[in-house]
């Protein structure tokens, strides 16, 4: 049978990891994780050709292992579309997040719903699946119909919790790209 704590946890860490993906007027590192480097013929991505911090709340720096990587960096960054720009100098690279427009702000929100509406057909599917799995075991006689009631509210407090926290979720990310 199917874990609903445990796939209820796999949609929930999807699901933050798409939002951290969301960028907002904040710097955060996380941003540039799926930025593959071309490196010594391999492509990496930044956080293994150097170290990536926060200079300020619109500011990176990413200061490289191999001062020979510098251009390969940026050009990476460049090719992603972030909407960010990119300084270099004698220590590093600089990516500058620009402020962001109402416009660009309202499009980041209509984003993030929609990330949070896949996650929910996730978490309905889960649900449909379970409950289809708890018919099945009623009707071949492995648990009474009291079982198959009782099992099927817990199931839905469970889903009711994980949609909560989806929610959550959303509303945490609605308040990041607002501010």
């Amino acid at each position: 049978m199917i874990d609903i704590k445990e796939r209820g946890k796999e949609i929930i860490d999807w699901l933050a990891g798409e939002y951290a993906g969301i960028r907002t007027g904040q710097a955060a590192p996380a941003l540039l994780d799926n930025i593959k480097v071309e490196n010594y013929g391999a492509l990496m991505p930044i956080n293994q050709v150097g170290s990536v911090g926060v200079e300020d709340a619109r500011t990176l720096r990413i200061s490289p292992w191999d001062a020979g990587s510098i251009k390969a960096i940026e050009k990476a960054i460049s090719e992603a579309d972030l909407g960010v720009s990119v300084a270099t100098d004698s220590s590093g690279l600089r990516v500058i997040f620009p402020e962001l427009t109402s416009e660009r702000r309202d499009q980041l929100v209509k984003l993030a719903k929609s990330k949070l509406e896949d996650a929910r057909v996730s978490v309905r599917s889960a649900r449909d699946e379970i409950m289809k799995e708890l018919d099945a075991q009623q009707k071949d006689g492995s648990i009474s119909e009291d079982e198959k009631f009782s099992q099927k509210e817990n199931i839905q407090k469970e889903i009711d919790a994980l949609n909560k926290q989806l929610e959550d979720l959303y509303n945490q990310k609605e308040t990041e790209i607002a501010q």
